[in-house]
Parts: structure tokens; C-alpha cells; sequence
């Protein structure tokens, strides 16, 4: 089981990425497009033209990690929000993304948010 960062936000790059790009080709988008810093403990989603490929890349700890998936059959959902290089998510969004739940059709339950 692979514990992922919790400390800071999720966020799902918008455009298609290279999945051949490593840590600092990743860590280039995070700074230069994004305009995060990658070891600010936030986790970072990556997926590829095809859609069938994700990378996730994290601070841990020591240094970075990049988390990689290939999926077999089927596609992950691309979220977009109008001219937003990235979309935040949160821990169901991302339990959703990785479990192939469509979070754009996914209806949410009225909840109190803590202020």
C-alpha cells in the first residue's frame, strides 16, 4: 500500500502529458505552468494523450516520487475547467479518477463544510 501525501492540495493537470517526461520534466510543468512548487507537499496527476496512462509526482519526505499506471482497457477521465492549466481535487475525486468513476457525472450530497 503506497501512502500518498496528504499535507497539501491534489491537482490534476489539464493538458495532455508526455509520459516519457521523469521527475524534473515533471517538476518543470508543476513550476513553469502551473506556477506551484513541486515540494510544497501537494500531489500532482499527469495523464497522457491516450488517456490510458497516469503519473502522479509527490514530495516524500527525502525527495520526490513519481507514482505510475498503465491501464489494461478503458480510459481515466480528463477533467477540464475553462482555461485552468489544473483542476484541484480532493481525496474522493481522486478514489473516483483511479477507480474509473466519472467525477464530472458524479452527483454530490448537500454537506456541511467546516470554515
Amino acid at each position: 500500500m503506497i501512502a500518498l501525501p496528504t499535507t497539501g492540495g491534489i491537482f490534476l493537470y489539464a493538458k495532455p502529458t508526455d509520459m516519457r517526461k521523469s521527475f524534473s520534466g515533471l517538476a518543470g510543468i508543476v513550476r513553469n505552468e502551473l506556477g506551484k512548487t513541486p515540494n510544497d507537499g501537494s500531489l500532482f496527476l499527469f495523464i497522457n494523450r491516450r488517456q490510458d496512462k497516469l503519473k502522479a509526482l509527490y514530495w516524500d519526505r527525502d525527495g520526490m516520487a513519481v507514482w505510475y499506471k498503465s491501464l489494461e482497457q478503458g480510459t481515466f477521465e480528463r477533467i477540464r475547467q475553462d482555461g485552468e492549466a489544473s483542476v484541484k481535487l480532493d481525496a474522493a475525486d481522486l478514489a473516483m479518477l483511479l477507480g474509473g468513476i466519472s467525477i464530472e457525472n458524479a452527483k454530490r450530497r448537500k454537506r456541511l463544510k467546516a470554515a
